[in-house]
């Protein structure tokens, strides 16, 4: 599991992962059973050993509460996986979206809102499922009608709202254009361009973007 806070990458992993070529990943290894976490450990790529649940609720305050802006990305390395990932999710209120990489022959469908390149996705319906928000969300920010396909990724960031934390599950689907006779940006959604992109040129565009978007344009690729 990957974490987006504050656009910077949190990452999950379980014991097995441990290998020789990880340490050479980082530019600080802590071992939480020997150090207390501080704020000032927190810079460039940092790799956390032995994490356990606590560990992970210090580091979210942390990120939250003090300086931390040469943190590029933390990593958590822990015997059990399952339960740090459960602590991390219960620091914050989950909402749940779903979103879709739209295909029209060899071009992606990008489009531009609030100052960034972005990818169609929006908030699950009561009731609603990810596949069936997936291809609404484009429809209503796009006005292109799509047919989605499988599932690439999940992606998970987080945002302040009305003082609460938030958590966004994403989860996104390859889908494939039927009809964009009707293409127009979704105004009242701060969207203002909407451009059918090669990978290229997508991948140029996604330089000014939010990290989990370039996340999902990887997933894609592979």
């Amino acid at each position: 599991m990957i974490v987006f806070i504050d656009d910077r990458p949190l990452r999950l992993l379980g014991a097995k992962h441990v290998s020789p070529a990880l340490f050479a990943d980082y530019e600080h290894v802590i071992d939480a059973r020997l150090d207390i976490l501080r704020a000032d450990s927190l810079n460039g790529h940092v790799l956390i050993l032995n994490a356990i649940p606590a560990t992970a609720e210090r580091l979210i305050d942390l990120l939250y509460m003090a300086s931390t802006a040469n943190l590029l990305s933390v990593t958590l390395l822990s015997d059990d996986h399952q339960l740090v990932e459960e602590r991390v999710k219960s620091q914050f209120k989950l909402v749940k979206a779903a979103g879709g990489v739209v295909v029209k022959q060899d071009r992606l469908l990008l489009m531009f809102r609030r100052g960034v390149w972005d990818l169609p996705k929006g908030k699950l319906d009561a009731g609603e499922r990810s596949r069936e928000a997936a291809v609404r969300e484009v429809e209503e920010e796009t006005g292109v009608r799509a047919a989605p396909g499988e599932k690439l990724c999940t992606t998970w960031h987080t945002y302040i709202h009305n003082g609460s934390r938030v958590l966004k599950r994403t989860k996104w689907y390859r889908m494939t254009c039927l009809d964009d006779s009707r293409m127009a940006p979704q105004a009242e959604e701060g969207i203002t361009q909407l451009r059918w992109m090669t990978a290229a040129e997508t991948q140029i565009a996604l330089t000014k973007s939010f990290s989990s978007i370039r996340y999902v344009f990887d997933e894609f690729m592979k």
